[in-house]
């Protein structure tokens, strides 16, 4: 039994009837790969036309959709003429077809938090970009090479008239090449684009880091938020960024005469366990142990890294504009002028490789001063 297509009429908003195909029993949607009773052709009719040329429309719609309706059903019901490799190409081409910025909107849509924030700035950035609907088709290394040049000479979308940050062009532009190798293994590009396009290189910046008598400045100062000279003692002491302290529990810190004070990690992609040592005093900085799932920081907030810790620091005297993340900076400079060598300091900052590390001995002024010192000459 053949499969029946009738052309049908559907009344619109606008004074319109639009046309499509009526398939029983139902056809596969080459798209989308699942059966569909309809096709709608994009194409409308005037409700009831009054005006010859009105007629006119009416009369060539209805010829050039009665042409479509004899080579849809031709097709239907001669599968036969179509092999499994060119039935696979008009999939892919309807997938081509689809929009490129849909496709990022839902991906987008699918995070969570803080990265939800940044694929969401990437996708607004890539919007001015291309100014537009655009197909899969048009996804090349052009546009791409294009996209990155727009991010490093773009304003920044949160803070007005300020250009976004090298390293804020990194994230998003990461964020764009992780979409295109998910739309690579979703079929809707025909090759891993993904892999021919090189990333934006990280800029190397620590803005701010206090010295170790700042430090010792901060330790002997009062401080109104007495919790908040406790963080930031702490993370300097130890290393730990915020998000890891503000998820520590007394569990995760373990104690013995042969290894000393430890913290268990775990790295948040690969989820691989690691040890951090801290020092005793550290560890008596955070008092009373409480049970294994309660939080050490369990007040820990923004406002203190944006409002308090700022203040803080301009009422002691530290005339530096810091970020509570410029303290583990700070701990790692310190930690290189004191003499550490990087792979240790790479084992207690958790740093997975030594690259990361080594931006500390860069800046280390005291061992540039060091090593400046140690060439000398009799005159």
């Amino acid at each position: 039994m053949g499969i029946k297509v009738t052309l049908r009429k559907k009344s619109i908003s606008d004074n319109r009837e639009s046309l499509y195909l009526d398939f029983y029993p139902a056809v596969e949607d080459p798209a989308s790969g699942k059966l569909s009773r309809r096709l709608f052709l994009k194409l409308y009719l005037i409700s009831n036309p009054k005006t010859p040329i009105d007629k006119a429309h009416n009369k060539e719609l209805l010829q050039f959709a009665g042409q479509i309706k004899q080579t849809k059903e031709q097709e239907v019901n001669k599968p036969e003429i179509y092999s499994g490799f060119e039935r696979e190409q008009l999939k892919l081409k309807a997938k081509q077809d689809e929009d490129f910025l849909t496709y990022l909107t839902q991906l987008a849509q699918k995070r969570k938090g803080s990265t939800y924030d940044n694929w969401t700035s990437m996708l607004l950035h890539f919007e001015d970009y291309v100014n537009g609907p655009i197909k899969f088709s048009q996804v090349n290394e052009s546009l791409c090479e294009g996209y990155k040049e727009h991010l490093l000479s773009s304003k920044s979308k949160r803070k007005e008239r300020k250009q976004l940050s090298q390293n804020t062009a990194v994230s998003y532009f990461n964020k764009f090449k992780a979409a295109l190798k998910q739309a690579y293994k979703d079929g809707y590009l025909t090759f891993d684009l993904n892999s021919r396009v090189d990333c934006i290189k990280t800029e190397e910046v620590i803005k701010e880091t206090l010295t170790l008598e700042e430090l010792q400045q901060l330790a002997k100062a009062d401080c109104q938020y007495p919790m908040l000279k406790k963080y930031v003692l702490f993370t300097t002491l130890t290393g730990l960024p915020y998000g890891e302290m503000k998820q520590l529990t007394w569990g995760m810190i373990e104690a013995s005469e042969s290894f000393g004070v430890r913290i268990k990690m775990r790295r948040g992609k690969t989820k691989r366990g690691y040890y951090i040592n801290i020092s005793e005093q550290a560890y008596k900085l955070l008092g009373s142990m409480k049970g294994s799932q309660d939080l050490v920081f369990e007040q820990l907030s923004n406002s203190d890294r944006y409002y308090s810790f700022p203040k803080w620091l301009e009422e002691v005297g530290i005339q530096k504009k810091m970020t509570f993340h410029d303290l583990r900076h700070s701990y790692g400079v310190i930690q290189i002028d004191l003499g550490t060598d990087l792979y240790t300091l790479q084992g207690n900052m958790g740093h997975a490789t030594s690259r990361q590390t080594m931006l500390y001995g860069k800046i280390s002024d005291a061992r540039k001063r060091e090593a400046a010192e140690r060439i000398k000459l009799e005159f």
